[in-house]
């Protein structure tokens, strides 16, 4: 993958803005859009790409064990490749710790760094929860992602409050029913708004 071009990125908008029969150099609510779409792709909604998981993963872990660790109503946001729209919802962690141990807030930045991709919903939580048993080498880890896509509210169905539920698992089979019913603690009132 090349390194990102902040410039051509907002050439590109602009472009596509014209494409729409739309002229940014001509509409004042058009002017600069180019460059603060390009900035909020780059310095928020994409930053993931920069952010080497693993790496964070052997640098925060520390011995210790514990029978689990579990996250829940991790807040997520992420954008779908397919139609470059938003998703919005929550992510659940759990893993049976073996020998190594992460800072609760590793597992929050490890969401963050996966979900601030171009990534399907299934990709963001598969790739969570290998990261975890990689890097980790827990007994077992799992990742459970909601979400409420854009895609599915502002375009096609267009239904609000639909939501898409993915599990990932890796690890000992045997721990497979544990890890389900962990992930599938109760999220806080409100939390997909």
């Amino acid at each position: 993958m090349s390194a990102p071009d902040r410039r051509a990125a907002a050439l590109a908008i602009d472009a596509f803005l014209r494409a729409l029969g739309r002229d940014p150099a001509s509409e004042p609510e058009l002017l600069g859009t180019g460059e603060r779409v390009a900035a909020a792709y780059l310095d928020e909604l994409c930053d993931g790409y920069g952010v080497d998981v693993g790496a964070i993963l052997r640098k925060e872990a520390i011995g210790g064990t514990t029978e689990v660790v579990a996250l829940h109503d991790i807040p997520v946001s992420t954008i779908c490749p397919h139609h470059l729209l938003p998703s919005r919802g929550f992510a659940s962690v759990a893993f049976g710790p073996g020998e190594r141990l992460v800072g609760l807030g590793t597992c929050v930045r490890v969401v963050d760094a996966f979900a601030h991709r171009l990534a399907l919903q299934e990709d963001i939580g598969e790739r969570v929860a290998e990261a975890l048993f990689v890097h980790l080498s827990p007994r077992w880890a799992a990742c459970r992602i909601v979400l409420e896509h854009a895609c599915v509210s502002s375009r096609g169905a267009r239904r609000d409050g639909v939501l898409a539920e993915t599990v990932a698992f890796f690890g000992d089979a045997s721990y497979r029913s544990v890890a389900l019913g962990l992930l599938a603690g109760v999220r806080k009132e409100g939390a997909m708004k």
